[in-house]
């Protein structure tokens, strides 16, 4: 066979492979922008309509939402911006996030308010701090603590079955739910800490179905909890960004994204 074939030998083929490289690329980017389009913001980078909290703490400025606190603005219990668009069941979430070294902060998710605490959440965590101690695991706010360290796959599981519905306190160990199971170790934590950008923009991805609760941060799987816990788990409830109590500290949101699956 010749495999040199000249200029006018090509030509019949070069229409052709222009229409096949054409279509392939429209596909590519109507696929792209298809994706893109499931997300819908529910953050409209100029203010906080649709979204309660303590707004000595929160404001809008230039596309981003800022959480802080000062010597003279300071907290007596964490504090959240409640979206109040709905309490989604399965979802995704996405958004850009940025702290201060001092910051505690965490999404909140399928969460309930706490009735005479106002702007307070009880739920599932996807956990943020400024030193990147926590930041990406699973801690679930006034109930069971945390469910899944960073780097841990994890199944949730009920207290006993004679449990006569006292306190939840009884069945945490060191701020940790007591009846959980390591299914998988992920990476290590410090590994999966040096994926986080100090003093920059992070991304947090949660993909929340069923009983499966991921988090991940900047594309990386952080924290996969299983919640088997029929007495105390929640398959739907608010979405919240908190400030937490402790010294003066910053947090900032943009770019919030919601796909419902």
């Amino acid at each position: 066979m010749n495999l040199h074939m000249n200029k006018k030998q090509l030509q019949p083929f070069t229409p052709i492979l222009y229409i096949v490289i054409s279509a392939f690329i429209m596909l590519s980017c109507n696929t792209n922008i298809s994706k893109h389009e499931d997300f819908k913001p529910i953050f409209d980078g100029k203010s906080l309509d649709n979204w309660e909290g303590n707004l000595n703490i929160w404001t809008v400025e230039n596309g981003i939402i800022y959480g802080i606190t000062t010597p003279k603005i300071q907290l007596k219990k964490n504090t959240f911006l409640i979206w109040k668009g709905g309490t989604p069941s399965d979802f995704e979430l996405k958004l850009e996030f940025k702290i201060s070294k001092n910051g505690n902060s965490g999404v909140n998710y399928r969460s309930e308010t706490v009735k005479g605490i106002p702007y307070a959440l009880r739920g599932y965590q996807a956990d943020i701090d400024g030193k990147h101690k926590y930041t990406g695991q699973n801690y679930e706010e006034r109930k069971r603590a945390t469910l899944g360290y960073r780097g841990e796959k994890a199944a949730i599981y009920s207290q006993d079955k004679n449990y006569n519905g006292g306190s939840l306190r009884a069945n945490i160990t060191k701020n940790c739910w007591t009846h959980r199971k390591v299914l998988q170790t992920l990476n290590d934590s410090d590994s999966l800490k040096a994926k986080i950008k100090n003093h920059d923009w992070n991304q947090l991805h949660l993909i929340i179905k069923g009983n499966r609760l991921k988090h991940y941060v900047n594309g990386v799987l952080f924290s996969d909890v299983i919640d088997k816990d029929s007495i105390n788990r929640a398959l739907s409830g608010k979405i919240g960004l908190q400030v937490h109590v402790g010294p003066p500290m910053k947090v900032q949101y943009r770019n919030i994204l919601l796909k419902e699956i």
